[in-house]
């Protein structure tokens, strides 16, 4: 491609991916409803995984299903420039209320910027990769997909999430909290309840004693750190005196460092609740560890200027900080960003049944459209960009290899 493209060139660009994706509207609103009118749990979104990669393979990406040893991800890779965007589609929903955090618009949204920036990716000098990334709400299946290598072309990576309100929060300021998820378990001595309750070791007062810690430790801790806690398995029978006693716990922080100062000392609960009671204790974790979100800020200006030329309003004062997200993974692997994108004019909050209703609305599927359409435009600002081009070039260059792979579980 040129070494700068002009105005005029990036204008002419700008129009070609927003033609594409008016070409392909109908089809994408579709997308958002059939994946919100079919929602599968984590590691099983098999409807949405095929839907997505059937439409790639008629674009003609080349598609591999089950990609990374993962049975419901899948790679679509079209171009061969020596710049690399990964674009993750996630589409997993949440038990009960479905896609009440609207994946079915995260989905929709990456096969759209990737279907667009497909037909420009020649003479942009870029190789555009649509990613199938399960299991976000539980499991880490990006964390997975890391330590597997799927990001290790990457020069960047990208994805947009739905929310509510009337306006869009900055990309720059918005950010996620890193949770680690963990269970504890407790070993005593079973016993007869009435007969000899002294002989037993009551695994069930150690996660009783340890919840307590737990409550009293929240009063001193800093604002923005979250501690939950509840009993998995805590008896079988009220007549024996339970011998073991399983805890599943998380606790979340903006930063790693913090997380794992507080991780330690929520452990410290379990260790005195084992030590009261007389039990033993051990700790594993349930799931990988979701890190904070690292918005890099050539992206996320480029973005944010993208949405306002849609006609979008981008509130700069705050930012949204709650949540998590194993996208918080990528972007200590790679640039990434994570911006969030208004559904007008909803009000359900998301992760409840009154949000699953907004996401599978033309709201919802406006949103998508918008945020394909901002992913693309961002993307086209940045490799057209020289010195952003080069910068996020050398970055690539200078990781060694094997650097994304971290392990899934520490």
């Amino acid at each position: 491609m040129p070494s700068q493209a002009t105005a005029v060139d990036v204008e002419t660009l700008k129009k070609s991916v927003s033609a594409t994706i008016g070409s392909w509207e109908d089809r994408l609103r579709e997308v958002s409803r059939v994946i919100h009118g079919n929602p599968e749990l984590a590691f099983e979104e098999h409807f949405a995984a095929d839907t997505l990669a059937t439409i790639a393979e008629e674009a003609g990406f080349a598609v591999e299903r089950g990609a990374y040893g993962m049975e419901t991800c899948f790679e679509a890779v079209r171009g061969s420039g020596e710049f690399t965007v990964v674009i993750c589609a996630e589409y997993d929903a949440l038990p009960e209320i479905g896609h009440a955090c609207g994946h079915n618009i995260i989905a929709t949204a990456a096969l759209g910027a990737a279907l667009a920036l497909a037909e420009v990716a020649d003479e942009l000098g870029l190789r555009v990769v649509l990613l199938g990334t399960p299991a976000e709400e539980h499991g880490g299946g990006k964390a997975l997909l890391l330590e597997a290598g799927a990001w290790e072309q990457a020069t960047v990576s990208m994805m947009v999430h739905g929310a509510s309100g009337t306006e869009d929060f900055s990309c720059a300021i918005t950010h996620s909290q890193a949770v680690d998820r963990f269970a504890v378990t407790f070993t005593g001595r079973a016993a007869h309840a009435a007969a000899a309750p002294h002989k037993a070791i009551n695994a069930g007062d150690a996660a009783t004693i340890s919840q307590v810690a737990i409550g009293l430790l929240r009063q001193q801790l800093p604002d923005g750190v979250r501690l939950n806690a509840f009993v998995e398995h805590g008896g079988e029978v009220t007549n024996i005196i339970p011998a073991r006693a399983v805890v599943s716990a998380e606790v979340r922080a903006h930063d790693l460092e913090t997380l794992e100062d507080i991780k330690e000392r929520m452990l410290n609960c379990f260790a005195g609740g084992a030590l009261a009671s007389g039990c033993t204790w051990e700790v594993a974790p349930t799931e990988p560890r979701y890190e904070n979100l690292v918005q890099n800020t050539l992206l996320a200006g480029a973005w944010d200027r993208n949405l306002q030329a849609m006609g979008r309003t981008v509130v700069h004062s705050s930012g949204l900080t709650g949540g998590s997200t194993d996208m918080g993974n990528v972007s200590h692997a790679v640039p990434s960003i994570h911006p969030m994108i208004a559904v007008l004019g909803a009000t359900g909050v998301p992760h409840t049944l009154e949000f699953a209703a907004d996401a599978g609305s033309p709201a919802g599927e406006q949103a998508a459209l918008d945020g394909a359409l901002g992913m693309a435009w961002t993307t086209i600002d940045t490799v057209t960009n020289p010195e952003t081009r080069a910068a996020l070039l050398e970055l690539q260059a200078a990781r060694r290899p094997g650097a994304t792979r971290s392990p899934a579980l520490g």
